[in-house]
């Protein structure tokens, strides 16, 4: 392998260390404080069900009178009208109305969310963050397991549970943008049934029911983040030594 590639990859991994304990010590108490402000601000704390609501610009359709007489009965019935003989039982035949065949709204298109977007946009770059910083610990650790040897392994199973941890959080992080993304088709399903069946109230009301969901969801997802940058500062914090010292007898081989 050649010298340069050699000395990049020390370079990287020294680079990535330094970023790590400034993340730990620095970076989180501030993001802690950071998330905790947010919380505070109307947006999240002050807002209430009703202010999610939104029209959906779906007007409901005028009345369709649909006449459950075939025109065979009507002749059947005419013809029993000329003579002395009962009328002919027919069998029963439903009238089937399907919904509303949609090619255009009327109205325009229906938008989404306003005040969901907007917190969307704010909530969005703080998961992203979480996930950034979960993989730059969980590199960090990694670097610093020392080579398998027989005994001596405390250390080493320390660093092992504070592994499994941060890859949870980034786990959990990464299935944050799912949900947001599940709610918008989940939303866009409920919305072509309002336009499909306008005169279906429960549809309507599913809508809203969605968007009340979806503003909790957000409100207890900035908390969660806040939640594991504080469990992940506390644990790193607790355990820094033997993170970074596992073995007292391998300090050479730590960097």
């Amino acid at each position: 392998m050649p010298t340069d590639t050699i000395v990049k990859v020390q370079e990287y991994k020294e680079t990535l260390i330094t970023k790590a304990e400034t993340l730990i010590t620095k970076r989180f108490p501030e993001k802690i404080v950071q998330l905790n402000e947010l919380l505070a601000t109307p947006m999240f704390n002050e807002r209430n069900f009703i202010e999610v609501h939104q029209d959906l610009n779906i007007p409901v359709l005028a009345p369709v009178l649909v006449n459950k007489k075939c025109p065979e009965e009507d002749e059947a019935a005419e013809g029993n009208d000329n003579n002395d003989h009962p009328p002919t039982k027919r069998a029963r035949k439903d009238v089937i109305v399907t919904g509303t065949p949609v090619l255009a709204l009327p109205t325009g298109s229906v938008p989404c969310n306003k005040p969901l977007c907007e917190m969307i946009t704010v909530v969005k770059p703080i998961i992203r963050k979480l996930v950034e910083d979960s993989n730059l610990l969980k590199m960090w650790i990694s670097f610093m397991i020392p080579k398998i040897e027989d005994g001596n392994n405390f250390g080493v199973s320390i660093q092992e549970d504070t592994l499994a941890e941060i890859q949870t959080v980034e786990s959990e992080a990464a299935a944050f943008f799912d949900q947001i993304s599940r709610y918008f088709l989940s939303r866009a399903k409920v919305v072509s049934k309002v336009a499909k069946y306008p005169h279906i109230d429960d549809y309507r009301r599913a809508v809203v029911e969605l968007d009340e969901k979806e503003y909790l969801s957000l409100w207890l997802v900035v908390c969660e983040v806040r939640n594991r940058y504080s469990s992940l500062h506390d644990i790193v914090i607790k355990n820094l030594e033997k993170l970074k010292k596992p073995r007292s007898s391998n300090t050479e081989s730590l960097y």
